[in-house]
């Protein structure tokens, strides 16, 4: 390809030097021929004054008269003021024409200098004719243009010679900065083809400056900027790919904890139908497992329709600042006589006294209790749980405060730990089916925790229990609401 180029390159420049030498010919000899014809005729009228002032031509006879033209190479007529020809050098007088029409005699015949040039009509040939008025007539000299034609085919000759001389060291410049440029143009396109076929990794030498230089350096900056966009392209893909399976996951998931709730309520609303209802010994059994199935699907709407509301960020918060150790006594307080029916500790750790964070105080009672009835339901009996808060200073200079939940349960996998959080995800499915729960809290308490600038977190190690973390603000903060 670099050989192409160059040879592209070389020959338009080749091309340009020709015409460069052809146009300096013409224009060379266009100026000496006007240069020998001016020179010309300055000479042939010196001539023809020093012959009117030395001698009377009108007198002489024609061997004179050709002695006179021989010594001064021209031709010489004497023409008498009504355009007879008296004398020629060259031709007999009594066979020539009448003169008086002719353009240099009638200036001549004015008393001025009559310069003209055209084809004789004697000798056949293009001449230059100057006349020179003298008493009773005037006379003219002439001389063959072929004369200047071969001065001018000397100097031209000269002229070409000399610049084509010339010409051999800027061929041999544009050869090698064609050479270069060939090599360097070759590059653009090379990485062009690399452009085209997605390897945006690639870069070009943007090499020392110039047209080449800048368009190298747009070219490396266009792939960048398309690098960048492929690789966000990549992400949003793979994002709409998770999307789309969370999507599939949830539509499954949510499906399958409607139906178990909706099959039990039927099958046992049947069996009332079909006679059951006069049982009294299982009546009133079947309309508690309806009404429990009941509650587990309104629980479950309950959590699908705020978790719809925190995702979408249409959820209402009224924030306000509140004092941390009476906000969480009293979620603490409703929930310790749960823990008690199951022989659970749930104590309270105080935090600072004059302690408070800027939140809203229906959502912090959200968090809260849903993490303190997951902790009752996986804490065994005679276990215990604490919550308690504490100040935190972020690498920012805000002020937090985190609060925890501890509880002396079995403990969560490392793998699950990362998963807690997710719509429906649970560490043993058939436990909290059993203890119902609908596997969206801690989903909830994310979303949350986040619509006030939070964060939340777990550690865990098994068979030595949990603990969860998230913070809330001091004072007003970028919330996500």
């Amino acid at each position: 390809m670099t050989g192409r180029i160059f040879l592209k390159l070389l020959g338009v420049i080749v091309c340009l030097i020709l015409v460069a030498l052809i146009s300096a010919d013409f224009l060379a000899s266009r100026v000496a021929e006007r240069y020998f014809v001016t020179h010309l005729q300055y000479e042939l009228q010196d001539k023809g004054r020093i012959l009117i002032e030395s001698q009377p031509i009108r007198d002489l006879d024609q061997t004179a008269i050709r002695d006179l033209a021989k010594a001064s190479q021209a031709r010489l007529t004497v023409i008498s003021r009504d355009g007879h020809v008296l004398t020629d050098s060259e031709a007999e007088p009594a066979n020539m024409e009448n003169h008086s029409n002719r353009p240099e005699l009638i200036e001549a015949f004015q008393g001025r200098v009559g310069i003209s040039t055209r084809a004789s009509k004697t000798v056949g040939i293009e001449m230059l004719y100057v006349a020179l008025p003298m008493p009773q007539g005037a006379l003219r000299l002439a001389m063959p243009l072929s004369t200047i034609t071969n001065e001018v085919r000397i100097i031209r000759m000269r002229i070409l010679q000399s610049v084509a001389l010339a010409f051999l060291p800027a061929v041999f410049i544009a050869a090698v900065l064609s050479r270069r440029l060939a090599g360097r143009i070759s590059n653009v396109i090379a990485y062009a083809g690399e452009l085209a076929n997605a390897n945006f990794r690639a870069r070009l030498d943007e090499g020392v400056g110039g047209e080449l230089g800048l368009l190298g350096q747009k070219l490396n900056e266009t792939a960048v900027n398309l690098e960048r966009t492929v690789q966000q392209l990549q992400v949003e893909h793979a994002e709409l790919d998770r999307l789309e399976r969370v999507r599939k996951d949830f539509v499954i998931n949510v499906s399958h904890e409607l139906r178990t709730p909706l099959a039990s309520i039927l099958g046992y609303t049947e069996t009332l139908i079909d006679g059951a209802l006069d049982d009294p010994d299982h009546n009133i059994k079947f309309l508690n497992i309806i009404r429990h199935n009941t509650e587990r699907l309104t629980r479950l709407t309950a959590d699908l329709l705020t978790l719809s509301r925190l995702e979408l960020r249409t959820q209402e918060f009224r924030f306000a600042s509140f004092r941390v150790n009476d906000l969480l006594a009293d979620v603490v307080d409703t929930i310790r006589p749960i823990a008690q029916k199951r022989d659970i500790v749930l104590r309270h750790e105080p935090g600072p006294a004059d302690s408070e964070i800027f939140c809203d105080s229906e959502a912090f009672y959200q968090v809260v209790s849903n993490l303190l009835d997951n902790a009752v339901k996986y804490t065994p009996q005679g276990g215990h749980i604490e919550a308690g808060s504490k100040p935190l200073i972020r690498a920012d200079g805000t002020e937090w405060v985190e609060f925890y939940v501890r509880d002396s349960g079995a403990g969560i996998p490392e793998d699950d730990q990362s998963r807690l959080f997710e719509r429906f995800y649970r560490v043993d499915k058939a436990r909290s089916r059993e203890l119902g729960g609908t596997g969206l809290g801690l989903a909830i308490v994310k979303h949350l925790v986040k619509g006030h600038g939070g964060e939340v977190r777990v550690e865990s190690t098994p068979g030595q229990g949990s603990t969860f973390y998230f913070t809330m603000p001091v004072e007003h903060a970028d919330l996500e609401i």
